[in-house]
């Protein structure tokens, strides 16, 4: 029975340390993809006041809409 036991033990050991490396690396190119759009938004913010245009329209991606 010990036998049993640490095989089934390390026939899920690969998958779960594929699925926490899937995470972390999708975690990662969530986070990049968020501060690259922030920094943008701020790089656009920048140039259209140094042009004198109004601030763009914002649409809001999560959450509701405030009045």
């Amino acid at each position: 029975m010990d036998n049993y036991w640490l095989n089934a033990l390390w026939s899920i050991i690969p998958t779960a340390l594929l699925g926490v490396v899937f995470w972390y690396i999708m975690r990662a190119i969530i986070r990049a993809d968020r501060h690259e759009r922030a920094a943008y938004s701020e790089l656009e913010a920048a140039e259209r006041s140094r042009l004198g245009l109004p601030p763009a329209a914002s649409t809001p991606t999560n959450g509701p809409v405030e009045n």
